[in-house]
């Protein structure tokens, strides 16, 4: 059992390991100032909830927010993954950090986990090592806006044509694309559902996912993780959980 004192933007875990203590300090975006003796709270968590906690880094300024737009964020790719997960297009938060899915409310870092595609929460900054696992992360369109409603047509359908030349190169088992709408546009494909699609691109196996972001209520994390789970064992992803 861990015991969490939030102590304004200061969050202090304890927890037990074995026959000693081990005390870590955390930056907390949530909590907010109360004061210049800040605000205590006492709070516990089991195992399960302490691992797919979000672990909270300091967030961007309003300024550094406005200007991200039309930044991109580095691929995470190399050569023969098994699913090269792809999102619509970064938002303003990962463009303002430089990494991918890094907005708290998105639900993809721990979806991977709940679907056992990590052993633990991996936070935004630690996206490289998906690598390890076997898994990638890249984009239809490479600039970032405040929304995907902000991008063109032509931009979805040009972004299928880059998908392409990178799939020439890296070679994944699997294209995970993250969100049906855009996948029905860049790929011309009106009709389009969630999960493998009878097409492939350049010889690789195509699947849509619902988009992770908090804003689509239509998926829970559960819902999420039974769906990017198919798609793992249908890849021939290890259970890790």
């Amino acid at each position: 059992m861990r015991s969490c004192l939030d102590l304004s933007r200061c969050r202090l875990i304890l927890y037990s390991t074995g026959d000693y203590l081990l005390v870590a300090l955390a930056l907390s975006q949530y909590a907010g100032v109360a004061g210049a003796h800040g605000r205590l709270s006492v709070s516990s968590c089991t195992s399960k909830e302490y691992n797919e906690a979000p672990m909270l880094e300091s967030r961007p300024t309003k300024e550094e927010l406005r200007a991200a737009a039309g930044k991109t964020v580095a691929d995470v790719v190399a050569p023969g993954l098994r699913v090269l997960f792809c999102g619509i297009n970064p938002g303003l938060y990962s463009a303002a950090t430089g990494h991918h899915f890094a907005r708290p409310g998105n639900r993809f870092w721990r979806t991977l986990h709940r679907a056992g595609f990590t052993e633990r929460v991996l936070l935004p900054r630690e996206e490289r090592a998906l690598l390890g696992y076997g898994y990638g992360i890249t984009n239809v369109v490479a600039r970032a806006t405040a929304g995907a409603a902000e991008l063109s047509a032509d931009e979805l359908r040009a972004g299928r044509r880059r998908l392409a030349r990178k799939l020439r190169r890296y070679r994944p088992r699997c294209l995970a694309v993250l969100g049906v709408a855009a996948y029905r546009i860049a790929f011309g494909r009106p009709d389009a559902q969630i999960g493998r699609q009878d097409e492939t691109l350049d010889g690789v196996m195509l699947w849509v996912l619902p988009n992770p972001s908090g804003l689509n209520a239509h998926y829970q994390v559960d819902d999420l993780a039974r769906l990017f789970g198919a798609m793992k064992d249908a890849t021939g992803g290890a259970k890790l959980r």
